[in-house]
């Protein structure tokens, strides 16, 4: 209260952060094509397909946004309010990029966190990780069907990026089929949840000096990672339930699904 009281005589108020919508028309529609695109796909075809992400494990965990205040004397006073919702200034973090197909898991660390530039992505992960990776047939169930599957992150729908996979005779599904905003279409962001929730179970486990420690967080997360490399029985069953979730989505007429 003490806080509050000094702000108000200060002429400010309190304002929650409110997340953006998240999906617009076009994004509604765009999903219901792709919902009609996939009717005919069996369980067994989404097993060819090889889905993506990244994301950044953080020493610190980000608080609950949904009780983020900003504090202003007007709500014209905030110009951008996506960058209020880093409430740890310069958190110490590690990058991390993962695929996986039906039989295995292809992960890469991008260190301190720097961002995923298109140069990077393309020149890193793409042609030294993931080319090499998908032409592997002990990788993936058939080198000639397989389909690699990322969201519209910047680095991804890069016109650079684009190119670069048709170039290199790459499956896959680009700006023209896979609709944005649809993290609940693809089953990378399961696997990125379930290895955020175990680095966070082992770090709490350390001792209080390591707990917020960089090289703590490195080998609690590459020891995950290694941990499920080889995990098929996840991988299968969430390939499968691509299934499920297209039919979820068309159900919900292009709208969010539980997934």
């Amino acid at each position: 209260m003490t806080i509050y009281n000094g702000r108000h005589r200060q002429g400010l108020k309190a304002f929650h952060v409110i997340a953006k919508p998240l999906k617009t028309n076009t994004h509604i529609e765009d999903r219901k094509w792709l919902a009609n695109f996939l009717t005919d796909w069996t369980e067994e075809d989404f097993l060819h397909v090889a889905p993506s992400d990244e994301f950044y494990i953080y020493v610190v965990r980000k608080p609950n946004h949904q009780n983020d205040r900003i504090w202003a004397r007007s709500i014209e006073d905030i110009s951008d309010d996506e960058r209020y919702r880093e409430m740890v200034y310069n958190a110490t973090c590690i990058g991390v990029f993962v695929m996986f197909t039906a039989k295995k898991l292809l992960w890469v660390l991008k260190e301190y966190g720097q961002s995923w530039d298109g140069a990077y992505f393309r020149d890193t992960v793409l042609r030294q990780q993931v080319i090499p990776f998908l032409r592997d047939s002990s990788n993936v169930l058939d080198t000639n069907e397989v389909i690699f599957l990322h969201d519209k992150a910047p680095c991804m729908k890069a016109n650079a990026t684009q190119h670069l996979l048709e170039d290199e005779n790459v499956n896959f599904w680009g700006n023209s089929i896979w609709p944005g905003n649809s993290p609940d279409m693809n089953p990378a962001e399961n696997i990125g949840a379930i290895i955020k929730d175990k680095v966070e179970e082992l770090m709490a486990n350390e001792d209080r000096r390591s707990r917020y420690n960089y090289d703590a967080l490195k080998t609690n997360l590459e020891n995950t990672l290694k941990d499920l490399e080889n995990d098929t029985d996840l991988f299968i069953d969430l390939l499968c339930s691509m299934r499920k979730r297209f039919d979820a989505l068309k159900a919900a007429d292009g709208g969010h699904t539980k997934f």
